[in-house]
Protein backbone atom coordinates (compact mmCIF):
# COMPACT_ATOMS: atom_id res chain seq x y z
CA UNK A 1 0.00 0.00 0.00
CA UNK A 2 1.22 3.51 -0.84
CA UNK A 3 1.71 5.48 2.35
CA UNK A 4 -1.52 7.39 2.96
CA UNK A 5 -1.66 11.00 4.09
CA UNK A 6 -4.47 11.45 6.60
CA UNK A 7 -5.15 14.52 8.68
CA UNK A 8 -7.44 17.35 9.61
CA UNK A 9 -7.68 21.11 9.45
CA UNK A 10 -9.18 22.38 12.69
CA UNK A 11 -10.20 25.66 11.00
CA UNK A 12 -11.37 28.10 13.71
CA UNK A 13 -13.50 25.60 15.59
CA UNK A 14 -11.15 25.12 18.54
CA UNK A 15 -9.39 27.50 20.90
CA UNK A 16 -5.89 26.82 22.19
CA UNK A 17 -6.90 24.54 25.08
CA UNK A 18 -9.15 22.31 22.99
CA UNK A 19 -6.62 22.27 20.14
CA UNK A 20 -3.91 20.96 22.45
CA UNK A 21 -6.29 18.43 24.02
CA UNK A 22 -7.31 17.17 20.56
CA UNK A 23 -3.71 17.00 19.37
CA UNK A 24 -2.54 15.11 22.45
CA UNK A 25 -5.30 12.52 22.08
CA UNK A 26 -4.73 12.03 18.35
CA UNK A 27 -0.97 11.96 18.86
CA UNK A 28 -1.39 9.23 21.49
CA UNK A 29 -3.39 7.17 18.98
CA UNK A 30 -0.83 7.72 16.24
CA UNK A 31 2.18 6.99 18.44
CA UNK A 32 0.99 3.48 19.29
CA UNK A 33 -1.00 2.61 16.18
CA UNK A 34 0.35 0.02 13.72
CA UNK A 35 -0.88 2.11 10.77
CA UNK A 36 1.61 4.82 11.72
CA UNK A 37 4.24 2.61 13.32
CA UNK A 38 4.43 0.39 10.23
CA UNK A 39 4.55 3.31 7.81
CA UNK A 40 1.09 2.88 6.28
CA UNK A 41 -0.07 6.36 7.27
CA UNK A 42 1.56 9.77 7.53
CA UNK A 43 -0.79 11.75 9.82
CA UNK A 44 -1.06 15.53 9.98
CA UNK A 45 -2.87 18.32 11.79
CA UNK A 46 -3.47 21.91 10.70
CA UNK A 47 -4.26 24.13 13.71
CA UNK A 48 -4.70 27.90 13.88
CA UNK A 49 -1.57 30.06 13.62
CA UNK A 50 -1.26 30.86 17.36
CA UNK A 51 -1.40 27.18 18.31
CA UNK A 52 1.33 26.04 15.91
CA UNK A 53 4.30 26.48 18.31
CA UNK A 54 2.55 24.40 20.99
CA UNK A 55 1.27 21.76 18.57
CA UNK A 56 4.57 21.09 16.78
CA UNK A 57 6.41 19.27 19.61
CA UNK A 58 3.34 17.18 20.50
CA UNK A 59 2.76 16.18 16.89
CA UNK A 60 6.41 15.60 16.03
CA UNK A 61 6.82 13.13 18.89
CA UNK A 62 4.02 11.03 17.36
CA UNK A 63 5.23 11.20 13.76
CA UNK A 64 2.59 13.76 12.76
CA UNK A 65 3.18 16.62 10.34
CA UNK A 66 1.94 20.10 11.23
CA UNK A 67 0.44 22.46 8.68
CA UNK A 68 -0.74 26.04 8.48
CA UNK A 69 -4.19 27.11 7.29
CA UNK A 70 -2.86 29.86 5.03
CA UNK A 71 0.35 31.65 4.06
CA UNK A 72 1.33 34.96 2.47
CA UNK A 73 3.20 35.08 -0.83
CA UNK A 74 5.91 37.49 0.37
CA UNK A 75 8.71 36.67 2.79
CA UNK A 76 8.53 39.97 4.68
CA UNK A 77 6.99 43.43 4.52
CA UNK A 78 4.10 45.65 5.51
CA UNK A 79 1.39 42.98 5.38
CA UNK A 80 -0.55 43.42 8.59
CA UNK A 81 -2.07 40.23 9.92
CA UNK A 82 -0.28 37.93 7.49
CA UNK A 83 2.24 35.14 8.09
CA UNK A 84 5.10 34.27 5.74
CA UNK A 85 6.31 30.86 4.63
CA UNK A 86 9.72 31.85 5.96
CA UNK A 87 8.36 32.20 9.49
CA UNK A 88 6.24 29.07 9.22
CA UNK A 89 9.34 27.11 8.24
CA UNK A 90 11.10 28.44 11.36
CA UNK A 91 8.31 26.89 13.45
CA UNK A 92 8.67 23.49 11.81
CA UNK A 93 5.56 23.70 9.61
CA UNK A 94 5.61 21.05 6.87
CA UNK A 95 2.39 21.81 4.98
CA UNK A 96 0.54 24.98 4.01
CA UNK A 97 -3.12 24.85 3.03
CA UNK A 98 -3.63 27.02 -0.05
CA UNK A 99 -6.73 27.98 -2.03
CA UNK A 100 -9.43 26.50 0.20
CA UNK A 101 -12.93 27.31 -1.04
CA UNK A 102 -13.66 29.27 2.14
CA UNK A 103 -10.58 31.44 1.56
CA UNK A 104 -11.76 32.12 -1.96
CA UNK A 105 -15.38 32.85 -1.01
CA UNK A 106 -14.82 34.83 2.18
CA UNK A 107 -11.42 36.47 1.78
CA UNK A 108 -10.97 37.10 -1.92
CA UNK A 109 -8.42 34.40 -2.70
CA UNK A 110 -7.86 34.28 -6.47
CA UNK A 111 -6.06 32.03 -8.94
CA UNK A 112 -3.22 34.57 -8.95
CA UNK A 113 -2.77 34.66 -5.17
CA UNK A 114 -2.98 30.87 -5.00
CA UNK A 115 -0.20 30.52 -7.56
CA UNK A 116 1.97 33.04 -5.72
CA UNK A 117 1.46 31.25 -2.41
CA UNK A 118 2.45 27.94 -3.98
CA UNK A 119 5.74 29.52 -5.07
CA UNK A 120 6.35 30.96 -1.59
CA UNK A 121 5.88 27.63 0.15
CA UNK A 122 8.06 25.70 -2.27
CA UNK A 123 10.79 28.31 -1.90
CA UNK A 124 10.95 27.53 1.82
CA UNK A 125 10.66 23.75 1.68
CA UNK A 126 7.03 23.67 2.77
CA UNK A 127 4.67 21.40 0.85
CA UNK A 128 1.65 23.12 -0.67
CA UNK A 129 -1.59 21.43 0.34
CA UNK A 130 -3.46 22.72 -2.66
CA UNK A 131 -7.26 22.71 -2.45
CA UNK A 132 -9.17 22.32 -5.70
CA UNK A 133 -12.72 21.35 -6.56
CA UNK A 134 -15.69 22.16 -8.74
CA UNK A 135 -18.34 24.57 -7.44
CA UNK A 136 -21.41 22.86 -8.86
CA UNK A 137 -22.37 19.21 -9.07
CA UNK A 138 -21.36 17.62 -12.36
CA UNK A 139 -20.33 14.24 -13.68
CA UNK A 140 -16.91 12.86 -12.87
CA UNK A 141 -15.34 13.67 -16.23
CA UNK A 142 -16.44 17.30 -16.17
CA UNK A 143 -15.35 17.68 -12.55
CA UNK A 144 -11.94 16.19 -13.35
CA UNK A 145 -11.47 18.59 -16.25
CA UNK A 146 -12.29 21.56 -14.03
CA UNK A 147 -9.94 20.33 -11.32
CA UNK A 148 -7.04 19.78 -13.70
CA UNK A 149 -7.50 23.32 -15.02
CA UNK A 150 -7.43 24.65 -11.44
CA UNK A 151 -4.38 22.56 -10.66
CA UNK A 152 -2.39 23.81 -13.63
CA UNK A 153 -3.40 27.42 -12.93
CA UNK A 154 -2.18 27.02 -9.36
CA UNK A 155 1.16 25.55 -10.46
CA UNK A 156 1.78 27.90 -13.40
CA UNK A 157 4.13 30.31 -11.60
CA UNK A 158 6.04 27.49 -9.95
CA UNK A 159 6.59 25.94 -13.36
CA UNK A 160 7.76 29.28 -14.77
CA UNK A 161 10.33 29.53 -11.96
CA UNK A 162 11.36 25.88 -12.31
CA UNK A 163 10.29 25.13 -8.76
CA UNK A 164 9.17 21.73 -7.61
CA UNK A 165 8.96 19.58 -4.52
CA UNK A 166 6.46 17.70 -2.51
CA UNK A 167 2.88 18.50 -3.52
CA UNK A 168 -0.39 17.47 -1.91
CA UNK A 169 -3.60 18.05 -3.87
CA UNK A 170 -6.76 18.07 -1.79
CA UNK A 171 -9.76 17.36 -3.96
CA UNK A 172 -12.69 19.03 -2.22
CA UNK A 173 -15.81 19.53 -4.31
CA UNK A 174 -17.14 22.84 -3.03
CA UNK A 175 -20.71 21.56 -2.94
CA UNK A 176 -19.66 18.76 -0.56
CA UNK A 177 -17.88 20.95 2.00
CA UNK A 178 -20.03 21.05 5.14
CA UNK A 179 -22.62 18.74 3.58
CA UNK A 180 -24.18 15.85 5.52
CA UNK A 181 -22.42 13.35 3.24
CA UNK A 182 -19.32 13.37 1.04
CA UNK A 183 -19.51 13.15 -2.74
CA UNK A 184 -20.54 9.70 -3.91
CA UNK A 185 -17.85 7.06 -4.16
CA UNK A 186 -17.81 6.75 -7.96
CA UNK A 187 -17.46 10.50 -8.35
CA UNK A 188 -14.55 10.70 -5.92
CA UNK A 189 -12.84 7.76 -7.56
CA UNK A 190 -13.23 9.21 -11.06
CA UNK A 191 -11.72 12.57 -10.12
CA UNK A 192 -9.07 11.03 -7.91
CA UNK A 193 -7.92 8.71 -10.68
CA UNK A 194 -7.85 11.55 -13.22
CA UNK A 195 -5.75 13.77 -10.97
CA UNK A 196 -3.32 10.99 -10.13
CA UNK A 197 -2.93 10.11 -13.81
CA UNK A 198 -2.35 13.76 -14.69
CA UNK A 199 0.40 14.05 -12.06
CA UNK A 200 1.97 10.64 -12.56
CA UNK A 201 4.76 11.76 -14.91
CA UNK A 202 5.26 15.25 -13.47
CA UNK A 203 9.01 15.52 -12.91
CA UNK A 204 8.70 18.75 -10.92
CA UNK A 205 6.32 17.19 -8.41
CA UNK A 206 7.44 13.59 -8.23
CA UNK A 207 5.32 11.57 -5.85
CA UNK A 208 2.51 14.14 -5.69
CA UNK A 209 -0.40 12.86 -3.62
CA UNK A 210 -4.12 13.35 -4.12
CA UNK A 211 -6.30 13.26 -1.01
CA UNK A 212 -10.07 13.65 -0.69
CA UNK A 213 -11.81 16.19 1.52
CA UNK A 214 -15.38 17.45 1.69
CA UNK A 215 -17.37 15.88 4.54
CA UNK A 216 -14.83 13.06 4.79
CA UNK A 217 -14.91 10.85 7.85
CA UNK A 218 -14.82 7.25 9.09
CA UNK A 219 -16.15 4.64 6.69
CA UNK A 220 -15.23 6.44 3.48
CA UNK A 221 -11.62 5.43 2.95
CA UNK A 222 -12.20 1.70 2.34
CA UNK A 223 -14.54 2.63 -0.53
CA UNK A 224 -12.17 5.03 -2.32
CA UNK A 225 -8.68 3.86 -1.32
CA UNK A 226 -7.91 2.55 -4.81
CA UNK A 227 -8.19 6.08 -6.26
CA UNK A 228 -6.76 8.48 -3.66
CA UNK A 229 -3.67 8.78 -1.47
CA UNK A 230 -5.41 9.75 1.74
CA UNK A 231 -8.11 11.92 3.27
CA UNK A 232 -8.44 15.51 4.42
CA UNK A 233 -10.78 15.33 7.39
CA UNK A 234 -13.14 18.02 8.55
CA UNK A 235 -15.67 18.21 11.35
CA UNK A 236 -16.15 14.42 11.41
CA UNK A 237 -12.70 14.20 12.97
CA UNK A 238 -13.44 16.62 15.82
CA UNK A 239 -13.89 13.56 17.99
CA UNK A 240 -10.32 12.23 18.31
CA UNK A 241 -11.68 8.68 18.40
CA UNK A 242 -12.82 9.11 14.78
CA UNK A 243 -9.21 9.63 13.74
CA UNK A 244 -8.31 6.35 15.41
CA UNK A 245 -11.12 4.54 13.60
CA UNK A 246 -9.74 5.69 10.26
CA UNK A 247 -6.29 4.39 11.22
CA UNK A 248 -7.98 1.06 12.01
CA UNK A 249 -9.52 1.08 8.54
CA UNK A 250 -6.08 1.45 6.98
CA UNK A 251 -4.79 -1.61 8.85
CA UNK A 252 -7.84 -3.58 7.76
CA UNK A 253 -7.27 -2.51 4.15
CA UNK A 254 -3.66 -3.64 4.29
CA UNK A 255 -4.72 -7.00 5.70
CA UNK A 256 -6.96 -7.66 2.67
CA UNK A 257 -4.24 -6.96 0.08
Amino acid sequence: MTRLLIGSSLKMYFGRVRTLEWTRRVAASCRDHPAVRDGLVEPFVIPTFPSIPDVVPIARDAGMLVGAQDVHWEDAGAFTGEVSAAELAEHGVALAEIGHAERRALFGETDETVARKVVATLRHGISPLLCIGESERSDGDAAAETCIEQLESSLALAREENLGGRLVVAYEPVWAIGAPEPADDDHIRAVGRALRTHLADDLAFTGARVIYGGSAGPGLLPRIADSVDGMFLGRFAHDPAAFGRILDEVVDLEATR
